[in-house]
């Protein structure tokens, strides 16, 4: 926490999911940012475009919410999973510049020495032009 309170963030929103530690929310101050802590919630896309920063699983639901809402993202990959998709998912939007990635291990450093300025916005989905590759695929058009 006073990692991020150094890199200039006084809040931090922390999903704590269906985990057993929850930890108490706190007002923040004597170089902490404050805390507010939920479970679970049916969609967190408000938090995510409130954020300044999203600090992510490597779920691809979660990585495309953030990157669509133009955030800054950082992925955290679980390191006990081996060969998964989520891990390959994460590598190869970094390698295009439009995340950076971690391991929970190098979570601290991470923070300390990666820069999102200079991170590559993720262009918008076209759904319309999805929809209607789906629509010839399957027939209707």
């Amino acid at each position: 926490m006073q990692t991020l309170f150094k890199l200039g963030f006084t809040h931090v929103t922390l999903q704590t999911g269906r985990g057993q530690v929850k930890p108490p929310d706190h007002p923040g101050g004597e170089g902490c940012p404050s805390l507010t802590c939920f479970g679970l919630k049916n969609s967190i896309l408000e938090d995510i475009q409130a954020a300044d920063l999203v600090i992510s699983h490597a779920g691809a639901g979660s990585i495309l919410d953030a990157l669509g809402c133009g955030k800054k993202v950082l992925v955290v990959v679980n390191e006990e999973l081996m060969g998964n998709h989520q891990t390959e998912l994460a590598e190869a939007l970094a390698k295009e510049g439009y995340l950076h990635f971690c391991g929970v291990s190098s979570l601290l450093l991470s923070l300390q020495t990666m820069h999102f300025s200079n991170l590559t916005p993720f262009p918008p989905g076209e759904p319309e032009k999805f929809a209607a590759h789906l629509d010839q695929v399957l027939g209707f058009s």
